[in-house]
């Protein structure tokens, strides 16, 4: 079972310290013995450990930058929200295949950000901007936001704020199953907590550091027997030898755990694997021996926004994944509802 993260060295942004979560975890990392250093700002760590990049990387992946948000204008995040709210960015988990290899580029230490009303506030604004209609926040967009919160409760906070906000939801994925702290927050129906899955072979080689299935699964029926709505994203979806009896694996122990008050607002969203040649760089620089298929030649070149393109499965290749996910989906999970396939 993993553990729930600690960091073995942790950064302070001295403007922290005026905020009481800055405050508060700092001592809880003085009482761990944990090394606290200072850093002028989360965006200039520098002389990080490590001999060599293998290294430096791992020991990044350990360290906890306690920061301020400074920029309060939010992204907008599609397709699952309007907004991405940024509690924190980076993440402990070792999956081969992550966008944030790519965007976080040289900085794949985690941070997180201490001025959490000042956040709140700036949702207030967007809320207000959109009323009466609905505003969705996303906590997942540059981080595992889960794998982080037993240490800060910021998640928890913010479920909150949105459990009492007229105008707002919020919504998360994890890889992670430390969720008990969340079990009690007051989110009257307003967050809906969602839990990446796939089957064991993608979870065995390509995504270290994270919870296994089966402890995802677990956390998922607790989640929903706090009556959280529930959602699964089943990503990414990656074509390997026998990928359709693995999916189908995934699917059947799903249902054979799903309480039926889990299932009456389900949601599932699916999203194929895929790279672009920045991140393959990364990847294989980053790990170097992932049995991850990178093959130009295999794939489909699609145009994305701002002439970033990426490598996509060809068209035939979507269709039978679409098909047969879907089709498990219909056969297990008849109520759910399938927000996407991109």
């Amino acid at each position: 079972m993993v553990k729930p993260f600690v960091p073995q060295l942790v950064y302070v942004e001295p403007q922290a310290l005026e905020y009481p979560l800055g405050k508060e975890l700092v001592s809880k990392f003085e009482s761990m013995g944990i090394e606290i250093r200072q850093t002028t700002s989360h965006n200039q760590i520098r002389n990080l450990p490590g001999e060599n990049h293998f290294q430096k990387y791992r020991i990044a992946k350990s360290t906890l930058v306690i920061g301020l948000r400074k920029t309060l204008k939010f992204d907008t995040s599609k397709p699952s929200a309007e907004y991405a709210i940024p509690l924190a960015t980076g993440c402990m988990g070792h999956c081969h295949y992550c966008y944030l290899q790519t965007t976080m580029g040289s900085k794949p230490y985690i941070r997180t950000y201490v001025n959490v009303d000042e956040i709140f506030n700036a949702a207030e604004e967007y809320m207000k901007e959109r009323a009466p209609e609905m505003t969705r926040f996303e906590a997942s967009c540059t981080s595992d936001i889960v794998g982080l919160d037993h240490l800060t409760h910021s998640l928890k906070r913010a479920i909150e704020f949105f459990g009492a906000s007229e105008y707002g939801k919020l919504r998360f994925v994890t890889k992670f199953a430390h969720v008990d702290h969340l079990l009690d927050a007051k989110h009257n129906g307003k967050t809906r907590f969602r839990f990446s899955v796939n089957d064991d072979y993608i979870i065995k080689y390509f995504e270290p550091g994270t919870s296994r299935l089966d402890e995802r699964i677990e956390a998922a029926v607790k989640v929903a027997d706090a009556d959280y709505p529930l959602g699964f994203i089943v990503a990414p979806i990656y074509i390997h030898d026998d990928w359709k009896k693995g999916y189908q694996e995934l699917f059947e122990k799903l249902d054979a755990a799903l309480p039926s008050n889990a299932r009456k607002d389900l949601t599932f969203e699916m999203i194929q694997h895929r790279f672009t040649k920045p991140a393959k760089r990364v990847i294989q620089e980053n790990y170097p021996m992932t049995k991850l298929e990178l093959d130009e030649s295999k794939r489909k070149w699609k145009w994305g926004k701002y002439g970033m393109g990426k490598y996509v499965y060809t068209n035939e290749e979507q269709e039978d994944i679409k098909d047969t996910l879907g089709g498990y989906i219909h056969k297990y999970f008849p109520d759910a509802k399938i927000e996407y396939f991109t």
